[in-house]
């Protein structure tokens, strides 16, 4: 129980993948601009993340290290082409208001991420639950950007929620600020990486707070190596990617 509490705090909170890694930051500042299109975006992605992870952990002892990469691709394409029938079969106009971010899931470096790091390591349960966090921490994510961006650039909350869940939940669109107070700059990708830095502020702040995550000197571009010689011990910088 432990280890499955500690998946969905490091998915949702300490290894968030848009707000500590940072990645996959192109959908999530650009289909951002209402709620109702963060939320169908960051749930398409999280059933990618699902049905590919649990389809490399089943396979992953067929998998040769050479090639991993291009059958993780494949494999996701194939998982992203179903999930885009299906959206557009039962929710056509947000298969419109998405266009081609769906089909860009496929170059989404979150999900070759966990598939190489977690997936392709571990068994179908955890890569699953792992699949399942990092969505859903995505998805919670871009539901928050989307929905300051939309009350503040529109005024409105949820609009168009009826093309998602029908009529029946129509009731949920609110209207929260006149139309001539909305403020446009955030309705565009501009204001949208405002709103992202205030918000990794604002987490940043919680962590030193809350003493959540342990400050850790990393440098992704280069790394110290040690390198004896003679009896004489010499630093130099080496770059690793």
């Amino acid at each position: 129980m432990s280890n499955i509490l500690k998946i969905f705090v490091d998915g949702l909170w300490k290894k968030n993948s848009s707000l500590v890694q940072l990645l996959g930051l192109c959908p999530v500042l650009a289909i951002t601009v209402n709620a109702i299109n963060a939320i169908g975006l960051g749930l398409a992605t999280t059933l990618v993340l699902i049905c590919s992870n649990a389809t490399i952990s089943l396979i992953k002892n067929n998998i040769q290290k050479d090639f991993r990469i291009p059958i993780y691709i494949i494999i996701i394409s194939s998982v992203v082409s179903s999930i885009d029938l299906v959206i557009k079969a039962y929710a056509f106009n947000l298969y419109q208001s998405l266009g081609i971010f769906i089909p860009l899931i496929i170059t989404n470096c979150i999900v070759c991420n966990r598939a190489d790091l977690i997936a392709v390591h571990n068994s179908v349960l955890v890569s699953i639950l792992d699949g399942l966090s990092i969505g859903l921490g995505s998805t919670l994510t871009m539901f928050l950007l989307g929905s300051i961006r939309e009350i503040i650039g529109h005024g409105t909350l949820f609009f168009g929620i009826e093309h998602v869940l029908g009529e029946s939940f129509r009731f949920l669109y609110i209207e929260v600020l006149d139309k001539n107070s909305v403020f446009l700059l955030f309705a565009f990708p501009s204001g949208a990486f405002m709103i992202l830095g205030i918000v990794l502020a604002g987490k940043n702040f919680l962590d030193e707070v809350l003493g959540i995550i342990e400050h850790k000197n990393v440098c992704v571009c280069s790394n110290k190596v040690l390198v004896y010689k003679d009896g004489n011990k010499k630093i130099e910088s080496q770059k690793s990617l």
